[in-house]
């Protein structure tokens, strides 16, 4: 399947990717970034394989790394990255920015 990115994962994944590159260095945003794109490609081969929410049909947690996750839905043929966050993030305030994507 393929995956693609809401506006705001995309948004999310670039303040990221400049965040680990100006406060770390190219080599941090580089490693960060194939851990994020196996993650991808792992969801397209198998997209069922996270867990499923409780409140929102159709929505899939990826964790990323220790400090990081993204949020996903299944979309006909394709996934789509709903939203990148920090785990270490208020859970009432990742919930407001998904309920506020569903409408």
């Amino acid at each position: 399947m393929k995956v693609f990115l809401s506006p705001l994962a995309e948004w999310k994944i670039e303040r990221l990717l400049e965040y680990l590159e100006l406060e770390w260095s190219k080599k941090s945003r580089d490693k960060y970034l194939e851990t994020l794109l196996k993650s991808f490609s792992q969801i397209s081969k198998q997209p069922k394989s996270c867990p499923e929410s409780e409140g929102f049909p159709n929505l899939y947690k990826r964790v990323v790394t220790k400090q990081s996750s993204f949020f996903y839905r299944i979309v006909e043929d394709k996934i789509e990255v709903i939203d990148l966050i920090d785990n270490r993030q208020n859970p009432d305030t990742i919930q407001a920015e998904i309920e506020k994507y569903f409408g």
